[in-house]
């Protein structure tokens, strides 16, 4: 979409002449469109033309209006008690009865048809927004406070709509707001945008920001997706797409750096009304299709990441962005974007973790908003009308919010909905005002009853839980900037892609044991042979759960190479550029039965734990096709999306044949060692892997303790045992002396060798032990790291005395 070029008018700008110094004339939010237009144009970012009416125009209609003395009088009011609810419909209903002055008619006429002309009609469609004077400013955001209208069409609606957009400037909210943040009612002005309209209801749009919303982690691009108009997605109605793109490598050569696609709901969309409705647009019900489709392809995602990215580069701060998709044309637009105003306020000392003591019946759950838990009284509302039965510190439960919500959310411990994604109205607020939420739950107010006793956690990874009555947790505050820097590398265990970027901002130095179990069993739920074997399944309901999940899917083992390989990615992102080690699976055959098919491809054994996992299965007939779809999953991981930092681990290799075994079909399937940097380890979990490991050495890049099967195998304890616990013991002294024997003799080979254990954080010998004898890198759960950190810079500091 071109823009007109000529410049004349005194009340209006046109977007292609404003740039980033004119926010006093323009607002944020237009200042913005005209710095993208003229700066960003050559990286390919396109932003749809219009014009700006200036503050001056709103002045001058307010002044030829009177209105100042009636803002001030009624200002005057509220501060005297009157209630903002008053006040506002008050000055409003005044702007809405007042007269264009002529001037303004004039310009704003002229302007709408010189666009109109522009792009070749006699009426073209356009959106009206407002923009504030003092909005956007990274210390005081004014996104939402005014009103937006869509699919305006002829100079008499869009007169009225920049009539409507003055008269926003006084909505309840953003007289709270106003008053709030300290800004003098009548010094801020507003600026309307009027800018052509992006065909998507035609096809999509939704909001991108350029850092993980929950959890600051700043070298990703996350964006939320749904068909039709945007604003579902902005206010929540739907449960949107969900993709994230790992930016440092969106412009290496060949590599597809999306590292998370989730599949929404998409209910709903919201699309042009038919000529001569009441309202321009309309809510309607989304097809079985499209609700089973994804509403971008990736090399659109890529593409709206790119310029997400480079947008960041020009204004040098994480931003959040509005996009949308044209139908006709098929063709990506930015039609906002503002500074992100809450994560990246952050102090990156700032640190605070938060854990349930105890555990409680799981009442419903949805997308977790933030990392913190609170408990409180639950209180349904249907509307922000009912405010007055609200207590302050209840937790709220309600379909969906709106900015006319945000003097409850204030009041509040806790915020629930039904509905929205990550970038609805209700997680946006909830992270300004650092409370917890869970959004998207789909039936929690049906679920929760009216004044029953709740905690609300979203401290368990991407997922919130909402529990029934009052639990116990704990929250720790540290500051990372205090902690020593111990020459043992400190490295974490993950095992939910969801978690992995809550902790990005502890001092470890990589994953040292990414278990790929917990990615199969919550993101892929299906055993790999029921895909590759899927004709032989006979149970006609595991069939459908099947079709259900991989819909979408052409080729059902996609399903499964796509979901493990972002899953993976996503880990080994938020540690990049340091090593992550990715354990292939082991599943005992139990739990791999458990599996949605799986019970008719696994044998019944009578031990699991000594019987047909890890290494044994990837090269058995049995298996091997299932385990082939691992190996595309990380070849994925490596060479498509790029995290070239995975490292692979094959856990329980009984014998030097069995390695030899593995690392061949690991090749057969173009996992060679030493090809692309791949580095192959081994866990040392079973005794002869240690009166072995100076041959072991010669076939692998290094070692990883188990030592909890070490200890069991060392032991002869069952560690599942309750009678034989008391004599299940890391540090028993047959155990140490087979880990010092390791030690020695890997290091002779010049193979490192960590432990991924809770032994060290749970004792100082142990810990002191592990340093006397080399330990290369210990891996420990994330709320471990800062203990063990400290723990071990003690033990070296006393050591080199």
């Amino acid at each position: 979409m071109a823009q007109p070029s000529r410049e004349s008018f005194e009340y209006v700008r046109w977007f292609s002449h404003l740039d980033a110094q004119d926010v006093t004339s323009v607002g944020g939010k237009n200042a913005s469109l005209g710095e993208m237009i003229q700066r960003l144009e050559e990286e390919g970012v396109r932003v749809p033309g219009g014009f700006a009416t200036t503050a001056d125009a709103y002045r001058r209609f307010v002044a030829d209006n009177d209105l100042e003395d009636v803002i001030r009088k009624h200002v005057d009011d509220l501060h005297d008690g009157t209630e903002v609810a008053e006040v506002g419909a008050a000055i409003r209903d005044a702007f809405l009865d007042a007269s264009m002055p002529a001037p303004l008619v004039e310009e704003f006429r002229a302007a709408y048809r010189r666009l109109s002309e522009h792009v070749g009609r006699d009426e073209i469609d356009v959106a009206v927004r407002s923009s504030a004077t003092a909005e956007d400013m990274p210390e005081a955001s004014f996104a939402g406070q005014q009103e937006t209208f869509l699919n305006i069409r002829g100079e008499e609606a869009t007169l009225e709509a920049i009539q409507r957009c003055y008269a926003s400037l006084f909505t309840d909210r953003a007289i709270a707001y106003r008053e709030e943040q300290g800004f003098d009612h009548l010094e801020v002005a507003l600026s309307a945008g009027v800018q052509q309209m992006v065909r998507s209801d035609l096809a999509g749009a939704g909001v991108a920001f350029t850092l993980d919303t929950e959890t600051g982690f700043p070298e990703v691009v996350t964006i939320d997706a749904a068909f039709g108009l945007g604003e579902s997605v902005v206010s929540g109605e739907v449960n949107p797409d969900a993709y994230v793109v790992f930016k440092p490598l969106l412009d290496a050569d060949g590599h597809r750096p999306i590292i998370a696609k989730d599949l929404g709901d998409k209910g709903k969309k919201i699309v042009y009304a038919d000529d001569g409705a009441d309202e321009p647009t309309r809510t309607v019900e989304t097809s079985s299709q499209e609700q089973a489709g994804f509403v971008l392809d990736d090399d659109e995602i890529l593409v709206l990441a790119r310029w997400c990215a480079a947008i960041e580069r020009h204004y040098e701060r994480p931003m959040d962005i509005e996009w949308a998709k044209d139908g006709d044309t098929g063709e990506l637009f930015i039609v906002q974007a503002r500074p992100e105003t809450v994560q990246s306020q952050r102090q990156s000392a700032e640190f605070a973790t938060y854990r349930l003591e105890e555990r409680g019946e799981v009442v419903c759950s949805g997308l977790a908003v933030g990392d913190a838990i609170a408990t409180g009284t639950a209180i349904r509302l249907g509307s922000a009308d009912e405010g007055d039965r609200f207590e302050d510190g209840a937790v709220l439960v309600t379909g969906m919010t709106d900015p006319d919500w945000v003097p409850i959310m204030k009041r509040a411990a806790a915020i629930v909905t039904d509905h929205g994604g990550r970038t609805a109205h209700a997680a946006i607020v909830s992270r300004e005002l650092g409370l917890p939420a869970i959004v998207g739950t789909g039936d929690a107010s049906e679920a929760i009853e009216d004044g029953q006793m709740v905690t609300v956690s979203c401290a368990e990874g991407e997922e919130g839980h909402i529990y029934d009555g009052e639990l116990d947790f704990a929250r720790d505050e540290v500051d990372l900037d205090a902690l020593p820097e111990p020459a043992t590398r400190i490295m974490m265990n993950m095992a939910s892609p969801a978690a992995a970027f809550r902790w990005w901002r502890l001092p470890a130095k990589g994953i040292g044991l990414a278990r790929i179990e917990f990615i199969i069993n919550n993101h892929v739920e299906v055993h790999p042979l029921a895909l590759t074997r899927f004709d032989e399944l006979e149970d006609d309901d595991v069939r459908q759960r099947i079709e259900e999940l991989t819909r979408g899917y052409a080729d059902r083992t996609e399903f499964f190479v796509e979901r493990l390989a972002r899953g993976v990615a996503r880990i080994a992102a938020s540690q990049y550029p340091e090593p992550v080690i990715v354990r292939l699976s082991d599943f005992k055959t139990n739990e791999y039965a458990d599996l949605l098919g799986g019970a008719g491809f696994e044998p019944d054994e009578a031990n699991p734990m000594l019987g047909f996992r890890g290494a044994s299965r990837y090269y058995s007939e049995h298996y091997r096709d299932g385990f082939a779809l691992e190996c595309r999953a990380m070849k994925m991981a490596r060479e498509q999306i790029g995290l070239t930092n995975i490292k692979l681990m094959i856990p329980f290799v009984r014998t030097l044949e069995e390695a030899d075994r593995v690392i061949e079909v690991l090749a057969d399937n173009g996992l060679e060692r030493g090809v692309d940097g791949l580095e192959i380890y081994m866990m040392a979990e079973i005794p002869s892997n240690v009166t072995l490991a100076e041959e072991f050495a010669e076939r692998f890049d290094g070692f990883s303790i188990g030592s909890n099967d070490l200890t069991q195998l060392e032991l002869g304890i069952d560690r599942d045992s309750d009678q034989l616990s008391g004599l299940f013991d890391e540090q028993d002294e047959g155990v140490t002396r087979r880990i010092a024997e390791l030690l020695d003799k890997a290091h002779r080979h010049d193979r490192p060798v960590g432990i991924c254990g809770q032994a060290p954080s749970d004792s100082e010998d142990f810990a002191a032990f592990l340093v006397e004898h080399g330990i290369d890198s210990m891996s420990l759960n994330p709320d471990s790291v800062v203990g063990v950190i400290e723990r071990v810079a003690k033990v070296e500091q006393e050591r080199a005395r």
